[in-house]
């Protein structure tokens, strides 16, 4: 009988337990949610499964403080660490992170050798780079979900300007996930029409803006916590593409070893996701200003990293 697919999330919070919630949803995989606040993930993972009769979905969801429960994933998706908070940059967020994930990624990597890691948590290039030297992963393995976040924040801008369904919008944000990110209007399309005979330079310039801030506009207006049903979204088309091996080009935070003349920076570029994780950076052409965009968001990541290599080594 063939094996069910598992994955792992670690942090059962607004953006795990929803992610969990897709997940069964779409019958992927099996679940297991792990967060230090024992009881909460089993009431999360209860509540899902006894959803299940009436969305009629047979995911089984596990929940726990114990990470013997994550044995054997396919998939570990890492979103613990605390949130960022109005008035914190991605950066304050940085060293207290790094701690918390470098403490997970070893106590999953122990059960799960074989796993893909999709990690979450902010600062979102720099806190992926603490996974993969954690890790000791093959690169292709270790990945940060932030472009297709940001990819779809800007189509969900340019549809509510242009009034069209976001479906018809195709578009690539590379980079850093924050204020450095790159998005690349010679790449966005709506039915195949180049956004720029759409939209004024002004106007787009505008809503451009708006996807750099979109994380921070959510949490000025939450107020008590971040955003988490566009990032659990785009969690599950990553994990979806991996489990279906369906070769899948989306921007992901990967470790760049030259692509884009980027030496050992985890940065967004397009890649090809499957079964064995990132199969392949693509490499398209960037003009000279889009190149220096891409190497200022790559140093400012790079910047971020080495605050982290004591924790790291520690």
């Amino acid at each position: 009988m063939r094996k069910r697919n598992k994955v792992t999330i670690i942090g059962a919070g607004h953006v795990g337990g929803t992610a969990a919630q897709r997940l069964a949803e779409k019958e992927i995989a099996d679940v297991v949610l792990i967060d230090i606040a024992a009881d909460m993930p089993k009431g999360k993972a209860l509540d899902l499964s006894e959803t299940a009769p009436i969305y009629g979905y047979d995911s089984l969801l596990t929940g726990s403080d114990d990470y013997e429960t994550t044995a054997g994933s396919d998939v570990v998706v890492i979103t613990s660490g605390i949130p960022r908070k109005p008035g914190m940059s991605r950066g304050d967020l940085l060293r207290v992170n790094a701690k918390i994930v470098k403490e997970v990624t070893q106590a999953v990597v122990k059960r799960s050798p074989e796993s893909i890691l999709i990690v979450v948590s902010n600062p979102l290039d720099a806190i992926t780079y603490v996974a993969y030297r954690t890790s000791g992963f093959p690169k292709e393995r270790v990945m940060g979900m932030a472009g297709v976040l940001d990819s779809a924040r800007f189509r969900s801008f340019l549809a509510m300007e242009l009034k069209v369904s976001v479906e018809n919008i195709q578009t690539l944000v590379l980079g850093g996930h924050g204020d450095s990110m790159v998005p690349l209007p010679r790449y966005t399309t709506v039915a195949g029409i180049p956004i720029m005979d759409l939209l004024s330079k002004e106007k787009l310039d505008t809503i451009l803006q708006r996807t750099r801030d979109g994380g921070a506009e959510i949490v000025k207006l939450l107020k008590t916590g971040s955003a988490y049903f566009a990032p659990s979204a785009a969690i599950i088309e990553m994990v979806e593409a991996i489990l279906k091996d369906k070769k899948k080009i989306l921007p992901c935070s990967a470790l760049c070893q030259s692509e884009y003349k980027l030496e050992d920076v985890f940065i967004g570029v397009p890649v090809k996701l499957g079964k064995d994780g990132i199969e392949e950076i693509l490499e398209i052409e960037l003009t000279a200003d889009e190149s220096r965009s891409l190497l200022r968001s790559a140093n400012a990541v790079k910047a971020l990293c080495k605050e982290v290599d004591t924790v790291i080594s520690s």
